[in-house]
């Protein structure tokens, strides 16, 4: 049933990806090169559209088919279209990004929300909230590069899916982390290794709040009073370079609210002139990140937070080496 599962939201995506760059070439949303741009020809955006279709025609059957997980379906679905809905319209016409965080913070309350009432307690429901603004954000400041943000999205769902069908026995979790990454699967090949589409940030955000989703469907269940904190290593990449550049930039007193191209992966790309092998070696950590996340599922906490420490240094390390020897801010490209 997985199989066939995957199957068909991969070509779903696929086809609804191909009608996106469609209705974006017609109606000339189109992402132009410039100083604030990592790619070089005019490319059409929104094609994240085919997987929120995807993934929320997907969420609605499985409340169907899980009743007792029924209360976290339907408020992922709401606040999975109420992210994808203000970040439709930011593709169309920009929008206050003071808003567009007012939104995400709803999102984020109708996951708490339906976190308390399925009985999982306030500290759940809290980083579930927390999760959400936090991952919608990162996807969107690390969607710069073509392929990146949608291939750590479905290596990072793919994780959460065998994690949850390994460690859990099933449930909803594994085929909407199951559905997540068919459907970035079927979006990648317009995407990369030379995008034909961009996710636009109808997709980039959307990305971020299905894996805090997942997340919680996941993480109260799970054994062990930190086996949680296993679900960030997937996500690892894309915190630290996320949370070390906006660190730098608010240490600098810089406009850390505007985009920018002091990423590791920007700067390293741009090193390069080159974005796949970038984008592939963040899918190597990524799959290493999976593969230790899965073999250490039911050690001990202290384990568990020792090995967690020492995937985060390590990535912090990478950060540091990615970005030696980039250009001084101000004489940079600035992110798609």
């Amino acid at each position: 049933m997985i199989l066939a599962w995957g199957a068909a939201q991969l070509a779903l995506a696929a086809f609804g990806t191909w009608l996106a760059r469609r209705y974006a070439l017609r109606r000339r949303l189109l992402d132009q090169p410039g100083e604030r741009r990592s790619h070089s020809v005019a490319t059409p955006r929104g094609g994240g559209i085919a997987i929120v279709a995807c993934l929320l025609a997907g969420a609605l059957l499985l409340a169907w088919w899980f009743p007792a997980e029924r209360a976290l379906l339907l408020a992922g679905s709401a606040a999975l279209l109420l992210v994808a809905a203000v970040g439709w319209i930011d593709d169309h016409r920009a929008l206050s990004a003071w808003l567009r965080l007012a939104v995400h913070a709803v999102a984020g309350l109708l996951l708490a929300g339906a976190a308390l009432r399925s009985g999982h307690g306030l500290p759940v429901a809290a980083a579930g909230f927390a999760a959400t603004v936090v991952l919608v954000n990162v996807w969107n400041f690390m969607d710069g590069i073509d392929g990146l943000a949608a291939s750590q999205c479905a290596i990072a769902a793919l994780g959460y899916g065998l994690l949850a069908l390994l460690g859990l026995g099933g449930g909803a979790a594994v085929l909407l982390a199951f559905s997540l990454a068919a459907a970035c699967a079927g979006f990648l090949p317009f995407n990369f290794p030379r995008a034909a589409i961009f996710l636009g940030d109808v997709g980039s955000g959307a990305l971020g709040l299905a894996l805090a989703w997942i997340c919680l469907l996941i993480a109260p269940r799970l054994d062990g009073p930190m086996s949680w904190t296993l679900l960030l290593l997937p996500l690892s990449a894309f915190l630290v370079d996320a949370a070390l550049t906006l660190g730098t930039r608010m240490l600098r007193g810089e406009a850390w609210w505007r985009p920018h191209v002091q990423h590791a992966y920007q700067c390293w790309a741009r090193r390069i002139g080159r974005h796949p092998p970038v984008t592939l070696a963040y899918a190597a950590w990524g799959g290493a990140a999976v593969l230790t996340m899965l073999a250490a599922r039911g050690l001990d906490a202290a384990y568990i937070i020792a090995l967690a420490t020492a995937w985060g240094l390590g990535a912090g390390g990478a950060w540091v080496i990615l970005r030696a020897g980039s250009p001084p801010p101000g004489k940079e490209r600035s992110q798609e």
